[in-house]
Parts: C-alpha cells; sequence; structure tokens
C-alpha cells in the first residue's frame, strides 16, 4: 500500500513539474494575435509530450491544466475554462492515439495533426461563443498560426519517447 502512495505521489510531482515548466516555456514565448483576442505559444509542445510519454489521462491533465494556467497569468481570462476544455480533451486525444501503440513516426505525427485539428476547432467554438465576428477566418488564421506550434515537438521527440519506454514502462 505505501508503495502505491509513493507511486502516485511522484507521479502527481511530476506532473505538477511538466505543468509548471510547460507554463513557464509558453509564457516566455507568448506572441499575442489581437485579430483573435488570443495568442501563440508552445504550450502544445508540452502537452504533446506529455501525452506521448505518460497516455491520455496524465497528457490531459498537463493539457488543461497547462491551458488554464497560460490563460490565467498572460491576461486571457476569458479563454480559460475553454482552455481547460479544449486543452485537457488535446493531451487525451493525442494521448489515446499513441497509448499501447508500437510509437513510430507516423502514429506521432497522426496523433499531432489530430490534436491540432481539435484544439484548432475547440478554439473556433470558444471564439463563436465569445465574440460575433468572422469565425471562419479565425479558423484559418488558427489552423495557420498554431499548426506550427507542435512542430519542435516533433524534432526531438521520437528519440525521447524511445528512452522513456525502455528506462520508465508504463
Amino acid at each position: 500500500m505505501k508503495t502505491n502512495n509513493l507511486v502516485n505521489t511522484h507521479q502527481l510531482t511530476l506532473l505538477a513539474v511538466i505543468v509548471a515548466a510547460n507554463v513557464a516555456i509558453a509564457r516566455v514565448f507568448l506572441i499575442p494575435i489581437p485579430m483573435t483576442h488570443g495568442n501563440i505559444n508552445l504550450c502544445d509542445t508540452g502537452i504533446f509530450l506529455a501525452a506521448w510519454l505518460f497516455g491520455s489521462k496524465k497528457g490531459g491533465v498537463v493539457g488543461g491544466l497547462s491551458g488554464f494556467l497560460l490563460d490565467l497569468i498572460s491576461g486571457y481570462p476569458q479563454y480559460m475554462v475553454f482552455s481547460l476544455i479544449v486543452h485537457g480533451l488535446e493531451g487525451f486525444i493525442v494521448g489515446k492515439l499513441t497509448e499501447d501503440k508500437k510509437i513510430s513516426a507516423k502514429s506521432l505525427i497522426i496523433s499531432l495533426i489530430a490534436g491540432v485539428l481539435f484544439m484548432v476547432l475547440g478554439y473556433l467554438v470558444s471564439d463563436s461563443l465569445l465574440y460575433k465576428f468572422s469565425t471562419i477566418l479565425n479558423f484559418q488564421l488558427n489552423l495557420y498560426l498554431n499548426g506550427h506550434s507542435p512542430s519542435p515537438t516533433l524534432c526531438f521527440s521520437y528519440y525521447i519517447i524511445k528512452l522513456k519506454k525502455r528506462t520508465f514502462p508504463r
């Protein structure tokens, strides 16, 4: 019983550190986009890495908390609840698509595309609810701009995940 609590405490601490690092890195590289009332940041990179490394549930937790806290400290409180839901589900979806599978570049790219599309569609819905202007234009702009944000993830994630799978199996 004690070992189980220790593992849970260890996992909780690890997730908290990942969320904190993700929010700090995303806050440093935050580029406001006045036309969409939002911003571009590297939050998705941390969400994808957490989902690929630790699975769907933990990826969802990291995604939801990272998006929520980033909006809170960045001056976008109107998006906090939407970010909690959208980024949480994004992390869950990405983790679910790569869970219990042999990790390959193809599976990472497919999960990355699915995650980005879900995130952009989620923010299309949130912008439609919050603002009454051309959300289709925002969709196209968000797809273009946010489609590039997880690109740094692919550069090194394949090797990190391979190393993690060998060292710390689920």
